[in-house]
Parts: C-alpha cells; sequence; structure tokens
C-alpha cells in the first residue's frame, strides 16, 4: 500500500507563505477566543452524506472540538429513507414538507438513520497519519435526548409516526458536550410509551439549539443561497428582515424551510443561526473564521456595531494599535494612556470580535477636536469600515458642538484628502496640541470643517 503524500514543508524560500500563514493565524485568534467553551449545534441533510462530503466535515468538527468548541450534531436521512422505501417496492417517496410516516416508512427512518449514525461514527474514529484525524480522539455519544409526540391528526389526515419534539434533555446533552464529547442526534424521538417518531432535521436542530441556549445553530444546505439586489450572497440578515423574505415567497422552497427555522431559534434566544452550502469545502470554517463568511447568517439585529469603548476593551485596543505603534504610523501610547482616555475611544465589533478603533480628543475652546488612532484590522480593510469609523467620530463631535476635526498622519494623507480633509499647519492647531506637538515626527495637519 502506498503511503499518503505528504503536504511539501515550508522552507525559508517561501517568505510570502509563512507572513501569509502568520497573518491568517494571528487574524482568527480573536475568533478562538471568542468562541471556546460556546456551544454549536451543526446540522445537515442525508444529502451531505449521499454527496460525499461527511468526511471533509468531520475534519473541520474535528478542528472546532479541539479549539474549544462544544457540538452537537443533528443529522437528517431523507434521501436514505428514500432509497430503502425503494428497495422495498414502497411507492412512496419524503420530500420537504409534512408526510405521514406508516409503520413501513418509520422502518425505513430506523434503518437509514442508522446506517447514517455508525457513518457519522466511523469518520470520527479515523486516526492515520498525516491527515487531519491524526491524533483527534473524539469520543461521540448517541441517546434518547429527544422526547417526541405524533402530530396527531390534521384537516382529517392522520399523521401516524411522524413527531414533532416533546422535550430536549437539556441536561443530558450538556453534560456530554461538557466532557469533551460530540453529542449525535439523529431525527427520531421516543415518546414515554416508547413509541418511535419520525421527526424534521430543521426542526429538531432547532430545538436543541434553543434548549442549548447555543451560541450558532449551522444549517450546512443544498438549498441556494440567499443572494441580495447586487447578485451577491446576502452575509447577513436580521431576523425582521429573514421573515419578511419568507413572506415573500419569492426564494426557493428547500431555503424557505431553513431561512424559517433559522428566523426561529434567534428568536428564541439562539445569537446567530446560519446557513452555509455544504457542496464548498471548508465552509463551515470559512463562516466562523472570516468577516462575512460564505453563507448568511440570521442575527436579532444586524451586527456590525459602533459604540463607544469599556476598560473591557483595553486589552482588544492594543492589540489593533501596537502593529501600527511599532511601524510608525501611529503614536506610542500605552496601555495605561488608553485606560486613562478609554472613554475617548469608539470600537467597531463583529459578533464579539473588535475590529475596528478610533479616539476623539476635544478641545472645547476652539471647537476643534482630534481624530487618532483610526485603525481597522487588515482583515476588514476596504470593506468600508474606516469610512463608518470616521462618519461616527464626525457625528459623536458634531454632538459636543465641534466645528473642525483635525487629524496628525505621517502615511495615510491622501486617505483623508480623499474625504475633505485639507492641509493645514501646526499653527492651525489648538494652543494646548502645538504646545505638544512632536516635531521629530513631523506629522502633517490635515483639518475637516464639519457642516
Amino acid at each position: 500500500m502506498t503511503a499518503p503524500a505528504l503536504t511539501p514543508p515550508l522552507t525559508p524560500a517561501d517568505p510570502d507563505v509563512h507572513a501569509q500563514f502568520v497573518q491568517w493565524f494571528r487574524e482568527v485568534a480573536p475568533y478562538v477566543h471568542a468562541f471556546r467553551g460556546k456551544t454549536f449545534v451543526v446540522a445537515f441533510g442525508g444529502e451531505l452524506v449521499q454527496a460525499g462530503a461527511l468526511s471533509v466535515l468531520i475534519q473541520d468538527l474535528s478542528l472546532l472540538s479541539a479549539l474549544g468548541v462544544r457540538l452537537v450534531l443533528v443529522h437528517g436521512s431523507r434521501p436514505q429513507v428514500n432509497e430503502q422505501l425503494r428497495l422495498k417496492g414502497i411507492d412512496f417517496q419524503f420530500d420537504r414538507g409534512l408526510h405521514i410516516t406508516d409503520a413501513a416508512a418509520l422502518e425505513c427512518a430506523k434503518e437509514a438513520a442508522g446506517e447514517i449514525r455508525l457513518d457519522i461514527e466511523a469518520a470520527f474514529s479515523q486516526g492515520l497519519p498525516n491527515t487531519p484525524m491524526s491524533h483527534a480522539h473524539i469520543r461521540v455519544v448517541s441517546g434518547n435526548f429527544i422526547t417526541a409526540r405524533p402530530v396527531g391528526v390534521i384537516d382529517g389526515i392522520d399523521y401516524r409516526h411522524t413527531g414533532l419534539v416533546r422535550k430536549v434533555d437539556a441536561e443530558a446533552l450538556q453534560f456530554v458536550i461538557n466532557h469533551g464529547s460530540i453529542a449525535l442526534l439523529s431525527p427520531l424521538g421516543f415518546s414515554p410509551t416508547g413509541e418511535a417518531f419520525n421527526l424534521a432535521m430543521e426542526e429538531l436542530a432547532t430545538s436543541v439549539a434553543v434548549a442549548l441556549r447555543a451560541e450558532k445553530l449551522i444549517f450546512l444546505t443544498d438549498a441556494p443561497s440567499i443572494m441580495d439586489p447586487e447578485g451577491n450572497v446576502d452575509t447577513e440578515l436580521a431576523r425582521d428582515d429573514a421573515d419578511a423574505l419568507v413572506a415573500t415567497g419569492d426564494i426557493d422552497p428547500g431555503t424557505t424551510v431553513v431561512l424559517r427555522h433559522a428566523s426561529r431559534a434567534v428568536k428564541l434566544g439562539v445569537a446567530r443561526a446560519h446557513l452555509i452550502p455544504f457542496d464548498m469545502d471548508g465552509g463551515v470554517l470559512l463562516e466562523i473564521f472570516t468577516h462575512d463568511g460564505v453563507g448568511t447568517m440570521v442575527v436579532e439585529d444586524l451586527l456590525d456595531d459602533l459604540r463607544p469603548a469599556t476598560i473591557d476593551d483595553v486589552g482588544a485596543i492594543v492589540q489593533l494599535i501596537e502593529p501600527l505603534e511599532t511601524d510608525g504610523t501611529l503614536v506610542r501610547r500605552g496601555r495605561g494612556s488608553i485606560e486613562r482616555d478609554v472613554e475617548k475611544f469608539s470600537v467597531a465589533e463583529h459578533d464579539g470580535v473588535i475590529f475596528g478603533c478610533v479616539a476623539l480628543y476635544p478641545y472645547p475652546a476652539e471647537k476643534m477636536a482630534e481624530m487618532a488612532c483610526l485603525t481597522v484590522n487588515s482583515q476588514w480593510q476596504g470593506t468600508g469600515e474606516g469610512d463608518k469609523l470616521l462618519r461616527h467620530v464626525e457625528s459623536r463631535a458634531r454632538a459636543v458642538g465641534i466645528t473642525r476635526l483635525f487629524v496628525l498622519t505621517t502615511r495615510t494623507a491622501h486617505w483623508f484628502i480623499k474625504r475633505g480633509f485639507v492641509p493645514a499647519s501646526v499653527s492651525d492647531l489648538p494652543k494646548d496640541k502645538q504646545s505638544h506637538y512632536d516635531r521629530n515626527r513631523n506629522s502633517q495637519v490635515f483639518i475637516k470643517r464639519l457642516g
């Protein structure tokens, strides 16, 4: 048997590759810190398994587990159930929506769920050297965590063994994930009388995420992506907008089902719900560890937030501005200085990660103010975030009666000129600022009148 090929090691002849790797690793660090110990519910249909995408997904989920994310997996099995029905000569096929599950269909659902569960457990048991699963040692725990009830009779139709979630044993699931295991749920539930019921994967995943107060509910779907008017993936939807989109009936039925459940989860307390195409390699990692992601995230309110800084933000501000202080773009301030002036700072935050900051130092006697430390993390540069920070600080300045905003810069003159700042001299600065002007830096002065 041929040994697996190894990825060629990076060598000193690859400085650009090294730099890119180091930069990427540093940029994802805030997300790693933010999500360690948080609970993610990841849901996917049997279509993902059928498409052969399970092994790659398991590798990515194993990485999340290694980073301290607590995982609950919920799988579907619709195509596998349909295949069992076909093999048994039963002239019936499930699609999305509510369907009758008779005794024969229930047996097919049990067989399909058992087969997929074993495939998932086997995938998590991989440990070949030189693969992403090497040294993983991940335990997967399944069980009777879900109590179900029958859908019953609707409009005179008895739905038999089709069920709804009655109760989630959240305490037992918490015990499993708190002790380092991954919980795995099949789309079946059981009644107190011992009956089994066929459940919709989307409803099950939503109920579990709500019961566990999960940080994220992630749907990996084969449904078409949600697009904005410009034809790009709509990466973020407020819950009200998601509901309005569902109400239009203008989106694919599969997307409608998933989006409706994502909205319901957020309404009931799940922090974020994501719709990610399962055919994108590394889609979960890209969605979680990049600013815009690759799918659609549903939130109660849009996540980009500009707010006053607090003492708890000092560490993040220091981390943002230190590289620019090192290369001479910004004046060195030191942590103590930022702590003393923290009320002068505003921060830009996305999904719990601070990616930008700006400070406003007023000189009320001259109705002037200095804008300082305008900084955006390199991952967010070029996306208009700097302009948002500028508009925010201009608004703050106007609110306290400032009529002229000035900046001192050594390297970014053109950026400010394009945004209405005009060259000025040190003598145009407030008297107190003139006395503290560092002539060794020889910073250029730019002033903008605020209308």
